[in-house]
């Protein structure tokens, strides 16, 4: 039997990376919500977010880096001024944002997300051999017509 806080430690400080990237999940916003049937997602860079807690409440804005090890986030127009003048970005935690919406880009993330697998989604390696197979038959018709 394990105590609970070696195993709260296990799971929170002393995950591997690979844990670590799952646990940045944020929640979905209700129409998000509705439309792919899940409440939360992983983030990733260039989701638009909306933050609920802490001093920058109710700023949107899309997520420029991510920090996996401290499951934090960097927003576009987030920052903190020193005294000196130098602008830094403000890294806050995943629970405290709700996404708006998705970056669309990563085909096997949009795959999950409707529910299909992603394995047999077509790849893009495939889609680019069909379009330079079916090239190849529009010049070999041309040739033909043309003779």
């Amino acid at each position: 039997m394990v105590k609970p806080t070696k195993m709260r430690n296990r799971m929170l400080f002393q995950a591997t990376l690979q844990t670590k990237s799952k646990q940045l999940g944020s929640a979905l916003s209700k129409d998000l919500q509705k439309k792919y049937g899940k409440k939360s997602a992983r983030v990733i860079e260039g989701d638009s977010v909306s933050i609920l807690r802490g001093e920058f409440k109710g700023v949107d804005g899309k997520i420029s880096k991510i920090n996996t090890a401290k499951s934090n986030v960097a927003i576009d127009g987030v920052k903190k001024e020193k005294t000196k003048g130098d602008k830094f970005d403000v890294y806050i935690h995943t629970s405290n944002l709700v996404i708006t919406s998705l970056n669309s880009s990563d085909k096997w993330r949009m795959a999950k997300l409707e529910g299909k697998d992603p394995t047999k989604q077509p790849k893009e390696t495939d889609v680019k051999e069909n379009s330079k197979e079916t090239k190849v038959a529009n010049k070999v018709e041309k040739k033909e017509d043309e003779n």
